[in-house]
């Protein structure tokens, strides 16, 4: 079919990660590589292979956008031909494409792989939801991103939602006439890694941001019409810090008050500051019955009207019987609040009944290399 070997011609930039609430029926478009801190003693950039930040080309991206495009119409035309999207599934495998399995591509052929079925998935979920990556578009010219924000409307028409990662302190510098003006563009959502509301705990993580500017941020974003999703690390203060970590990160939300407060719980990554502190003992990692009583206080003094979400697999879990069981829900829209508040408290009261050992710790996901 000579749509399938057009197809094949065609290819675009998809950076390395996205937020699970991003899931795989979103297009993933890459405005810039990499990320412009990439000095967290949890994180050091590790996602991103500690590559330098750069701001890609508008002229690129736009090519990239008509790539899509192209890819689109003839993800389209194949579905038409063969009478739905579920045959066309089967025509779009890699062994019908290149006559290997995925595992024999090689990177051309991966790279190509990728984005059809990034593309073939997204037009399957009704194209609604875009997320832009990498690390900090903001950190990009306004007039640049309001520029691809409409050349993509104009291009692929205008999603239901398109998403990206944000600082939280390109956030508290951009001024507010220039988030609006991004927001009427286009741009409707902004993950920002909150992380913590303690002083002492982002500076101990050399997060290089304080809880005032995070406020100051949040309340901007907000104010300038984004949905704000802030993530939050469990376990992020150690054993020394966990009870500050929890109370003043409760107290930095409530005074943003997000639409989203999303959990993700601290796994030491190689090759990271924090990884040799914790193997050389200067940093203590809480056990899981401890990291269930600091959730327990974030909780308690949670008083916001968003949602709680616990939509990573690495959040608490244990065995059972019948294998792994978490003790939240995964789902990307989580627990409403404050409807919902005493319903995860139960959860975790419920979690501590269960004998620690039955947990999986931390530090025995430190050794995955992909979290």
């Amino acid at each position: 079919m000579l749509e399938l070997e057009m197809l094949k011609k065609i290819s675009y930039e998809i950076g390395p990660i996205r937020p699970p609430s991003e899931g795989r029926h979103s297009l993933l478009l890459r405005l810039t590589r990499n990320c412009p801190w990439g000095l967290c003693k949890f994180c050091y950039g590790k996602p991103y292979n500690r590559e330098r930040f750069k701001i890609r080309g508008i002229q690129e991206i736009e090519r990239e956008i008509e790539n899509v495009k192209t890819l689109k119409d003839g993800i389209e035309t194949i579905s038409k031909k063969l009478g739905g999207m579920e045959w066309t599934a089967l025509a779009l495998s890699s062994y019908s494409l290149y006559g290997k399995e995925v595992s024999e591509l090689n990177l051309g052929e991966f790279l190509n792989f990728q984005c059809i079925m990034n593309v073939f998935s997204w037009i399957r979920d009704g194209a609604r939801t875009v997320f832009l990556q990498d690390a900090d578009n903001l950190m990009m010219r306004t007039d640049d991103l309001v520029e691809i924000l409409r050349f993509f409307k104009r291009t692929l028409g205008a999603p239901e939602r398109v998403t990206s990662y944000a600082r939280g302190r390109t956030v508290f510098k951009k001024p507010m006439s220039e988030l609006k003006e991004i927001k009427k563009a286009g741009l409707s959502r902004l993950h920002v890694g909150l992380e913590s509301g303690d002083e002492l705990v982002l500076k101990y993580m050399n997060k290089g941001m304080t809880p005032q500017e995070l406020i100051v941020g949040g309340k901007k974003a907000i104010e300038a019409g984004f949905e704000l999703s802030l993530y939050v690390i469990l376990g992020l203060g150690g054993k020394s810090m966990w009870r500050r970590h929890a109370e003043n990160t409760a107290k930095v939300l409530n005074e943003i008050n997000p639409d989203f407060v999303r959990v993700r719980r601290l796994v030491p990554l190689k090759d990271t500051p924090l990884f040799e502190e914790w193997k050389r003992g200067e940093f203590i990692l809480l056990s899981p019955h401890e990291e269930l009583k600091e959730i327990a206080t974030l909780i308690k003094g949670l008083e916001f009207e968003g949602k709680v979400c616990f939509d990573h697999f690495a959040n608490p879990f244990y065995h059972t019987g019948a294998g792994f069981r978490w003790v939240f829900k995964q789902d990307s829209e989580g627990y409403q609040f404050p409807q919902e508040k005493e319903e995860v408290l139960r959860r975790i009261e419920k979690a501590l009944e269960i004998d620690e050992s039955n947990f999986i710790a931390a530090g025995d996901l430190s050794t995955l290399e992909t979290l």
